[in-house]
């Protein structure tokens, strides 16, 4: 383990604001690389922790041998960082996403740890045919290449219902070195936290429904206690510095009146960029379109043609930008 790497995994487990990165496409959805680091640029600049890529954000469909694009993300993001922690002597937290199954998502990881990443967010996603044992094992196969970051997701957006029998295992593994939770259920949320108590794994919150209140809660179980140290957040990719600003007050914050309110209002806003109201199905363009709204991309348009802004889906983020100035 190299000192930059041990740095980066202490600021991991102290708990940091990382955006999980979109992608940045021109017109014809070729990769616009020039638009991908200078938006990595922007995330630094704003105050992020860390940056995680080739995660759901990033769009899963650059896996795909048409688009070929794992590499050139990882690499673009990779060299970023790099130059921005020679710049400011700041040691940034570089998560990957890896996903499938078991020998792709070593695959996966082995390449991050190849282009110099810190930790793997391992995603369940499209596993719902995989026994918890066979996921088990998956992630002991991952963690021997590198730290794993265990992941709760949604089963609106693909991921499977698991309880905590299963986390309670997941967070006794060697190197799981955090959970993100975005169960988007308080009654999961509560599982992990149960879980990752008695091992002193790292909480961070993907609960982009809920980002203030699970910052500002402390998770007590008879003698144990544990609270959510940081945040993994497709939302921090849009308004970032305004949310990095907001983490940080959170973070060492009790609860407040006026703190639960902007943790209302930054639900409302996420549920117009995620879409709640169709089952997150514009999520991703959602995204897109606020960064396009900010001069960070050119366009709102994603990998697969299909995905777009859904019916009244802009009208609501017209709604929150005119409703919320102080979050934006």
């Amino acid at each position: 383990m190299t000192p930059r790497h041990k740095k980066a995994m202490a600021a991991l487990a102290a708990g940091g604001f990382i955006p999980a990165v979109p992608l940045a496409v021109d017109d014809e959805r070729r990769f616009d690389e020039g638009r991908q680091r200078r938006l990595i640029r922007h995330y630094l600049d704003c105050g992020a922790d860390g940056v995680a890529a080739a995660v759901h954000t990033t769009q899963f469909e650059i896996r795909q041998p048409q688009f070929n694009l794992l590499l050139p993300v990882l690499r673009a993001v990779r060299e970023e960082t790099d130059a921005y922690e020679a710049r400011t002597g700041r040691v940034i937290i570089r998560v990957a996403g890896a996903c499938g199954p078991t020998e792709q998502a070593v695959t996966e990881a082995r390449l991050a740890a190849a282009e110099g990443y810190d930790a793997v967010l391992l995603s369940p996603g499209g596993l719902g045919g995989m026994t918890q044992d066979a996921m088990i094992a998956r992630t002991e196969a991952v963690a021997a290449v590198l730290p794993v970051v265990g992941f709760y997701l949604q089963q609106k957006a693909g991921g499977i219902k698991l309880g905590y029998d299963y986390w309670r295992r997941l967070c006794a593994i060697d190197k799981v070195a955090a959970v993100k939770c975005a169960a988007f259920d308080r009654y999961a949320t509560v599982d992990v936290a149960r879980a990752a108590a008695p091992e002193g794994v790292a909480l961070y919150t993907g609960n982009d429904d809920n980002i203030i209140a699970d910052l500002l809660t402390p998770f007590r179980f008879g003698d144990m206690e544990t609270r959510f140290v940081g945040g993994l957040l497709g939302h921090w990719a849009v308004w970032t510095k305004k949310a990095a600003e907001l983490f940080r007050e959170a973070k060492h914050a009790k609860p407040t009146p006026a703190l639960l309110a902007l943790g209302a209002q930054v639900t409302d806003m996420n549920a117009a960029v995620f879409d709640a109201a169709n089952d997150f199905a514009g999520c991703i363009a959602g995204v897109q379109e606020v960064l396009r709204r900010e001069g960070l991309l050119a366009n709102n348009l994603c990998l697969d043609p299909a995905v777009t802004l859904s019916p009244g889906q802009e009208a609501e983020l017209d709604r929150v930008y005119k409703m919320y100035p102080h979050l934006i």
